[in-house]
């Protein structure tokens, strides 16, 4: 089971931008150097250490209990100096291609639904091909049967789009099924694009 300090907090940079999550260990930590202030997500109020630990701890919030002191867990925290967007790529991942691709066969155009696509190494893995964007595109079972193991142009085939790095950009990587409610407030669909981590 995962520790309470093994959650994630999400990371705001100084102007209110979010740009990763850490560990709530590290987020207290954070807090307790003065590197990072805690947010309040209901009033948006930005607490140091000491205030933080002065607030009252309702009981069914999550909370961490030490000797002399009982913390809510800061689930959004507000760095202190930091005020850059992180520039991140995205993964070469299975799922990643398939969005590029938008699940279609990059030779014949059909969508026949991802059981029926495949990644095709353009020029294969057996003659020096390697596992990259550039070299990775989605192919039905028939397309994929047919080239084999040539490239495309001595199998007949002609790719629709050239293979490129996809053009999005993620900006904030979490856990899969380590989104918190109290998030909402900083984060709108249109920039929840994640990278996901198992």
């Amino acid at each position: 089971m995962e520790s309470v300090l093994d959650q994630r907090a999400l990371v705001l940079n100084r102007s209110w931008v979010a740009i990763d999550t850490t560990t709530v260990r590290r987020a207290l930590v954070w807090i307790y150097r003065g590197i990072a202030r805690a947010v309040n997500p209901e009033t948006y109020e930005a607490h140091d250490f000491e205030a933080w630990s002065d607030l009252s701890v309702v009981r069914e919030q999550p909370h961490i209990r030490t000797v002399n002191l009982c913390i809510r867990v800061p689930e959004v925290i507000l760095l202190s100096m930091y005020n850059e967007v992180p520039r991140k790529e995205v993964v070469f991942s299975r799922r990643n291609i398939y969005k590029r691709d938008k699940y279609t066969c990059q030779y014949c155009g059909d969508r026949p639904g991802s059981e029926e696509l495949s990644i095709d190494h353009v020029v294969p893995r057996a003659r020096g091909g390697r596992s990259t964007w550039g070299n990775c595109v989605l192919a039905c079972v028939e397309c994929n049967k047919r080239k084999a193991n040539r490239t495309p142009e001595e199998a007949g085939l002609e790719l629709h789009v050239a293979p490129v790095r996809p053009p999005w950009t993620p900006l904030v990587s979490v856990r899969v099924g380590s989104r918190r409610a109290s998030w909402e407030r900083f984060l709108s669909e249109k920039y929840w694009n994640t990278e996901l981590v198992d």
